[in-house]
């Protein structure tokens, strides 16, 4: 199973410097490349402090020229975000830039607040059918002279300039949850990204078994991969382990906010939530953070990393997003490299 790292600029106070936050970003990104991770992963979000990911290939150009062996993710593109023939373009000049190291992750998106922004009116029913409408004509065209007539987009005859490099195109990875989109996915000739959030093993578990159910029903031409996208913490001992159970509890708690779109948000800061609010919330808390999670020492981590390679998995992804300070990000991220990659070398 490779391992790889997934990260945003995340930016928690209005105190914190924009700049300072992006530099830290990239100094974890040095870290995983020269520590021998596989990827670096990042994603699309608009107007939200929390996840600052105006454009990802934006990001892995930067990361590409400050690393030499990291493969260069998005994880993921919002689909109904963006034109067909926009993102053949983009993501082919990004693999040539970046010198055949992009995979390219496709998604519905998720968050309303952003819907409402960029698409309004649009429901996530449709985010998913624009998704699907996307990958076919991005595939056809990077291979040129493709007209297209769908329910969401019409262009006449169109070639992507320029064209990738890989060939015939970058890995596609597809973010799935429900059955249906792992069959889309599989149908389609795409790898698969799942994440099971603050869920533990039953959801892992279904997870795959979702993608082992479609490859079984559509018999790729190729073998496909299935990426398992989840939080993570190498602690220093149990106090640091606690510590950080609840550091992510916090998170989470913010992340339904978002998700929720109920609070108000000024300058792409939501309000922020108090400790009772936090501690009221029965949703999540910090034990299940502990026991979903990957959080504990080096062999607590390795166990857990060494149970999904089992179950099927092809790659996990280290996500770094927290809250934490960039302190304790970079201690888990040396001591993940330290003590568990040689474990899956």
């Amino acid at each position: 199973m490779k391992l790889s790292l997934f990260l945003h600029m995340e930016r928690v106070s209005a105190d914190d410097a924009q700049e300072k936050l992006y530099e830290e970003m990239m100094t974890l990104c040095e870290i995983a490349d020269k520590g021998g991770l596989h990827a670096i992963w990042t994603g699309e979000h608009h107007g939200m402090n929390f996840t600052i990911a105006p454009n990802p290939f934006i990001n892995l150009v930067d990361i590409a020229h400050r690393t030499r062996h990291v493969r260069l993710g998005t994880g993921t593109i919002i689909a109904p975000f963006t034109h067909p023939i926009r993102l053949a373009g983009e993501a082919a000049m990004t693999d040539l830039v970046t010198k055949g190291r992009l995979e390219l992750g496709i998604a519905r998106g998720a968050y309303s607040y952003e819907y409402e922004r960029l698409m309004p009116g649009m429901t996530a029913w449709e985010a998913g059918q624009r998704m699907r409408e996307l990958v076919p004509a991005i595939k056809a065209l990077w291979e040129g002279d493709y007209a297209h007539q769908g329910e969401f987009w019409s262009f006449p005859a169109t070639t992507s300039a320029p064209k990738p490099k890989q060939q015939p195109h970058p890995p596609i990875w597809v973010a799935a949850r429900d059955p249906n989109s792992h069959e889309f996915a599989v149908k389609n000739g795409c790898n698969v990204q799942v994440t099971p959030l603050h869920q533990g093993e039953e959801e892992i578990t279904r997870l795959i078994d979702c993608f082992r159910t479609a490859c079984q029903q559509y018999s790729p031409e190729k073998p496909l991969k299935i990426m398992l996208l989840q939080h993570g913490y190498v602690a220093e001992d149990a106090a640091d382990a606690q510590r950080a159970a609840e550091e992510l509890n916090r998170f989470y708690n913010y992340f339904g906010a978002w998700f929720k779109n109920e609070r108000p948000v000024t300058q792409g800061l939501i309000k922020p939530l108090s400790d009772e609010e936090i501690a009221a919330n029965g949703y999540y808390s910090a034990e299940a953070m502990r026991n979903n999670l990957a959080i504990g020492n080096a062999d607590e981590i390795v166990a857990k990393l060494k149970n999904y390679e089992a179950m099927g998995y092809d790659e996990y992804a280290l996500w770094l997003d927290s809250g934490m300070t960039f302190e304790r990000k970079k201690a888990s991220l040396e001591r993940f490299i330290r003590h568990v990659v040689p474990e899956f070398h």
